[in-house]
Parts: C-alpha cells; sequence; structure tokens
C-alpha cells in the first residue's frame, strides 16, 4: 500500500521535492538552485532545461533516500512559480526560447499601451488581473512577436503555451498531456474566471491563438502518469500555483481565512468563497482551487508583493554584505532599530496596491552613522512593511478585521521577521509546524483525488500552531515607522524610465 505523496514544489530559484506522510509530515526533501538568468536591466529568464533537470533529480533523489519504488507512492502533486511562461514544440519539446520569469519587466510598455485603449477594463472585468507585465498573457504576446518564425508556427498548432506546471506535467507525461489547472490558468491575463474558459475577446486582442493553449482540469484531478520516476507508474492529481497550493496547504479552506507565504516573493491570499470578489483596493480577483469538475470553484482575494525573499539574495549575492540567509537575522539584531533606515525593493517595480512598473528600489534615510547592520535590517523589515500595506488594503475590501496571520515559506524561519511582522501588523503571526505549506497543499490536492486523505476535514485537523508571535511594539511607534515607509515608497516611485 502507498505510503507517501510526492510533492514536486518548482519556484522561482529552486526546484524542490517533497514526500510527506499520512500525517502531512515530511518524511524526505530536496532542494536545488537553478541559474538565473538577466538579459537587460528589468529582464528576468530562466533556461526550462535547468528546470526541467532540477526538478526531475530531486524527485528522484527524495525517493532513493527512503529506498521507495513507484508502488510507495500513492500519486505526485505539483504547485508552481505561476505566471513564468514557457513556449516550446510539440513534436520535440524543444522550447523556442527562455521562460520568461514572472519578475520580467520587458512588456510593461506593452501593458501601458492596453491601459491607453482601455482594455484594461476588459482585461480587469474577465480575468480579475491588473493589467501588468506579472502576468503571462503579454509575455507570450512577445515571444510571438519576437521570435523570429514563432507566430507562423503557433498559428500552425505547432507550438505549446504553459506556466512551469503544464511545462512539468508535459515533460513527466513525455508529451502525452498539456494541461493546467484552473488556479494557474486564472494567472494568465487570458483566462475568463467567472465563466471558466479562455476568453476570445483578450485572445483577439493579444492575437494568440487558441490552439497552443493548454486545457484547464479542476486542480484536483487526473493529469496523467509518469515513469520517469520509481520504476513504475504514478499518477499525477493534483496542481496548483504556488499561493493557492499555499492557501490550501495552510488550511485556509473558509471564506475569511488568510495566509501569507514568504518566499522570493511575498504573497496574501484570503479566500472569498465561490464569490469572485471585486477589489476596490488595487488587489487582484483570483482562482484559489476547483476541487473537482461537479464543485464550485472556490476564489480568493490576492496582494502580490514582487520582491521578498529575492531582497536577502541582493544583499548576499549583489552587495555581499552576508553570507546566507540566516546571518540576515543575526546582523538585525545587532542593532536596536535600522536608524531611520528604509530599504524599498522595488528592483522590479512595486506590486500590490501600488502596481507601479516603473518604479525602482531606493535605500532612503542613510546618515553617517548607516552601515551594514542597518542596511540589513532595513530589508528584512521592508518585507513586513510591504505585507502591511497589502493588510490594510485586503482589510478594507472585505470588510473583515485581520485576527491574525497565517504565514509560510522559507523566509519564516527569521524569528526577527516574524516578530517585526507581528508588530507592525498589531495582530498575532502564527507559525505552523509544517511550513512547507506550498508543497503540502499540492499534495493535498493530489492525495484528496486518490482518497489517500478522504475529506478537507480531515487534513485541516493536521494543521499545528509552532509558535505565535504577539505583537509588543507601541502604536505610536508602529505608526510612525509605517509613516517612514510611506514616504520611502513615495521616493521609490519617482524614478523615471
Amino acid at each position: 500500500m502507498a505510503r507517501y505523496v510526492l510533492s514536486l514544489d518548482q519556484g522561482t530559484t529552486s526546484s524542490r521535492a517533497i514526500l510527506f506522510d499520512h500525517a502531512g509530515q515530511i518524511a524526505a526533501t530536496a532542494q536545488q538552485e537553478f541559474r538565473q538568468i538577466y538579459p537587460q536591466p528589468g529582464w528576468v529568464e530562466h533556461d526550462p532545461q535547468d528546470i526541467w533537470r532540477t526538478q526531475l533529480d530531486v524527485a528522484q533523489t527524495v525517493l532513493s533516500r527512503l529506498g521507495l519504488a513507484a508502488q510507495d507512492v500513492a500519486a505526485i502533486g505539483i504547485t508552481n512559480q505561476r505566471e513564468t511562461t514557457l513556449l516550446w514544440d510539440r513534436r520535440t519539446g524543444e522550447p523556442v526560447a527562455n521562460a520568461i520569469v514572472w519578475q520580467c519587466r520587458r512588456t510593461a510598455a506593452m501593458c501601458e499601451m492596453l491601459k491607453a485603449e482601455g482594455f484594461d477594463q476588459v482585461i480587469a472585468a474577465t480575468t480579475g488581473l491588473v493589467t501588468d507585465a506579472y502576468f503571462s498573457g503579454t509575455k507570450l504576446g512577445w515571444l510571438l512577436d519576437n521570435i523570429p518564425g514563432v507566430r507562423e508556427r503557433a498559428e500552425r498548432g505547432e507550438l505549446a503555451f504553459g506556466t512551469v506546471d503544464t511545462y512539468l506535467i508535459w515533460r513527466l507525461t513525455e508529451g502525452r498531456a498539456h494541461l493546467t489547472d484552473v488556479s494557474n490558468a486564472s494567472r494568465t491575463l487570458l483566462y475568463d474566471i467567472r465563466a471558466g474558459d479562455w476568453s476570445q475577446p483578450i485572445l483577439d486582442r493579444l492575437r494568440i491563438p487558441r490552439s497552443v493553449l493548454p486545457r484547464v482540469l479542476p486542480s484536483s484531478a487526473d493529469y496523467g502518469a509518469t515513469t520517469l520516476l520509481g520504476g513504475g507508474e504514478i499518477a499525477i492529481t493534483g496542481v496548483a500555483g504556488d499561493q493557492q497550493a499555499a492557501t490550501f496547504g495552510q488550511v485556509c479552506h473558509q471564506p475569511g481565512l488568510a495566509k501569507n507565504t514568504y518566499g522570493t516573493g511575498c504573497f496574501m491570499l484570503m479566500n472569498t468563497g465561490s464569490e469572485a470578489v471585486v477589489s476596490n483596493n488595487r488587489l487582484l480577483t483570483t482562482v484559489a482551487w476547483k476541487l473537482g469538475e461537479n464543485q464550485p470553484t472556490q476564489y480568493a482575494l490576492e496582494g502580490s508583493v514582487f520582491i521578498a525573499g529575492a531582497a536577502v539574495q541582493w544583499l548576499r549575492d549583489e552587495l555581499g554584505l552576508i553570507r546566507d540567509s540566516a546571518e540576515s537575522e543575526t546582523l538585525a539584531r545587532s542593532v536596536a532599530d535600522s536608524g531611520g533606515v528604509y530599504v524599498v525593493p522595488a528592483f522590479v517595480g512595486l506590486g500590490a496596491p501600488h502596481w507601479d512598473q516603473f518604479a525602482r528600489g531606493a535605500v532612503v534615510g542613510l546618515t553617517r552613522g548607516s552601515g551594514r547592520a542597518q542596511i540589513v535590517r532595513a530589508t528584512l523589515e521592508s518585507v513586513a512593511y510591504q505585507t502591511r500595506d497589502v493588510v490594510e488594503a485586503m482589510q478594507a475590501d472585505s470588510g473583515l478585521r485581520l485576527t491574525a496571520l497565517r504565514v509560510d515559506g522559507g523566509m519564516v524561519r527569521n524569528d526577527f521577521l516574524m516578530q517585526f511582522q507581528a508588530d507592525i501588523l498589531g495582530v498575532p503571526v502564527q507559525r505552523p509546524v509544517v511550513t512547507e505549506t506550498t508543497a503540502l497543499g499540492a499534495a493535498y490536492l493530489a492525495g484528496l483525488a486518490m482518497r489517500f486523505w478522504e475529506t478537507q476535514d480531515q487534513i485541516a485537523a493536521q494543521w499545528r500552531v509552532e509558535r505565535t508571535f504577539e505583537p509588543a511594539m507601541s502604536a505610536d511607534r508602529r505608526e510612525a515607522l509605517a509613516a517612514g515607509w510611506r514616504k520611502a515608497v513615495d521616493r521609490a516611485k519617482l524614478w523615471i524610465e
């Protein structure tokens, strides 16, 4: 009898594979970072072969560590960096170009043109999204328009588009399945989230042939099977974009429950149930998940912060201020405060609720006494400030007051950041026992389809808090720091392309 579910967690900077047992606990994990490609300022790419190679390797590694074969694994769940865009040859599987990463800003001018003609209103009403270079639709349009011969090949039906989940399914099934799930489809800028189908008016405007698009399935469904792992056949039965998967893994199954994931970016989702709530505060309305063909689609409000953990990587790789992420916490604690320094990590523009794609990163408030520790601390604090901006918008849209914030992702191991987050929000921050809730959510979706877990209630009963961070900052201090942050953000918005 199968004892585990295998989760493939394909992220922006690394690929992971995690085996979960029936109690929702981690049995084995493996992770590999891969190359980030920056062809021009504001452009970000990945080599699709790097994505596939690292993901396959870590999957094989976790199975071999426990000496497992295919029959020991009930199912595979896939979760992924969402808006990253790939286009490949249906016959050979060869990509036509590098993947365009969600952080890439090359289509900002195209988005401004769509706004100027008022088409952003059509996009918002149909997809729940803002017209921004963040999403897949304009990235796909760019590939069709700028890679020689690609549009003609696409119109002949020779090419396949996909976000990373679709690409992995294609590779795992050796080209037999061209599929995505509703949560990933809802991030493409091409999907009608209420009708549950690709939007022909948007496809027509962006000149995208419907033939390149994958078929859309529920998040818990039959996506085919792979024979590339463990020597036998393993079914792929769960797929969700990383933030939706984390929301499911945090068991935010009821309207009003919210989680925040601290990864490369920072993403907060609030479950709004079967209603697609329209935001008045520049949040996104998105599909959360759909558990089966006959089940209602579940929706969420989302606030997307583009740069969170990536700012710590910047401290390490570009500035050389830290050796590893753990050192950032040590340095932050070595000073009483940031000394009035604010870091606004708008390296690829600002996401929710600002949606300023031309803003750029800024360090403000420097004095002669400002040093390495202050800059590192201010960088960590920037993650919490950006989250506060999203919380305020989400509370205004939903009419609900946040009573606690469930958190997950790699950065939540940083106790300094979690305490500062509680302080600047003025609400408790709850860190669960299993913080890899993105991978866990994908595993739960896959396991439900195979009846490895019977019900959502069974899953919810497994959620446990490891530590709660209680706010300890005075209200006056909190508001003074937040006011300084708002001034710093205004400075970052002054950048002119």
